[in-house]
């Protein structure tokens, strides 16, 4: 693989979908999509996927049936593993994952371009919350390492990974060159959420990660699902995905964003220009590391 530093530019999509109905009819529409992404920009480095695209966001109650989607988890391998290989681009996917009888893991998983894995990142903070159950599905990984490939270091995250600034600033200090979340992330389908509380919603999710891209001076991408999909259970009306993409560049710069229907978000994040506003906002130096102990504290009485 090529070494991140050399690495200028990475052009990058994020292909916006949402579920198809079934596993394979949503992955067909994956192919499809990343052919039109493929068309539209010739010169493309990286692909970058929804939380669990293959599948229903099944989070929305505790079902123990829905285990039984991790069984995919080879086949999904092999299918992304070729996409990436057949379209030369670097991919990350968010898969549904069987680690042994018991454990399970929302799992990102990273192809390289000629079709190998070049790593995964699991999951770190588990949510348990009203239609985003996860706590019943999914066991929190283990650490936080970036992924070499050869668009560069990707620290990529989960979703729920995004609120927290200590992931993101792990990632930087391990020197990822590009944070990545895959997300799935909507409004209720009621009226228990005015449109001012959706609007609010959606500043949060762009501000949070915008402030990650400046703290860190690093570029950020931000995936997320669309569509309305219901409750299987019937216990409430569902949840309506609402798109929003974006990829900012290093210092919160605004380089493309979607709206919330399907689409191909795309832009060029040029690495160099990152590395040079890192020199001028010089936040890693001045860190006050000898004064952060607390930080590891639950609570700080």
């Amino acid at each position: 693989m090529k070494n991140s530093t050399q690495a200028q530019k990475i052009h990058a999509v994020i292909l916006q979908h949402g579920y198809r109905g079934d596993r394979l009819h949503t992955l067909q529409h994956t192919v499809h999509m990343l052919e039109q992404a493929k068309q539209t920009h010739p010169v493309l480095d990286l692909v970058v996927l929804p939380e669990l695209h293959p599948y229903a966001y099944f989070c929305q109650h505790e079902d123990p049936s829905y285990f039984a989607l991790a069984q995919n988890y080879p086949q999904d391998l092999e299918f992304f593993s070729q996409l990436a290989k057949t379209h030369e681009v670097v991919l990350v996917s968010s898969l549904f994952e069987k680690r042994m009888e018991g454990v399970f893991s929302n799992t990102a998983v990273v192809f390289e371009k000629t079709g190998e894995i070049a790593g995964k990142q699991r999951k770190m903070h588990i949510p348990d919350d009203p239609r985003f159950y996860e706590k019943f599905y999914f066991t929190p990984g283990d650490t936080f390492a970036p992924i070499q490939t050869s668009v560069g270091n990707l620290g990529v995250l989960v979703c729920w990974d995004q609120w927290y600034p200590e992931a993101a600033r792990i990632m930087a200090l391990k020197k990822a060159d590009v944070l990545i979340y895959p997300s799935a992330i909507g409004w209720f389908n009621d009226s228990s959420e005015s449109d001012t509380d959706k609007i609010l919603q959606r500043e949060a999710w762009w501000g949070v990660q915008r402030g990650h891209s400046i703290a860190n001076v690093i570029p950020v991408i931000g995936s997320n699902r669309v569509g309305l999909e219901l409750d299987p259970s019937g216990h409430t009306q569902g949840l309506e995905f609402f798109g929003s993409s974006f990829i900012y560049g290093a210092f919160g710069k605004s380089l493309a964003c979607g709206g919330k229907e399907e689409e191909i978000v795309y832009a060029c994040i040029d690495l160099e220009e990152n590395r040079a506003t890192r020199l001028m906002w010089p936040f890693f130096r001045d860190r006050r590391i000898d004064a952060y102990g607390e930080i590891l504290k639950r609570v700080v009485e």
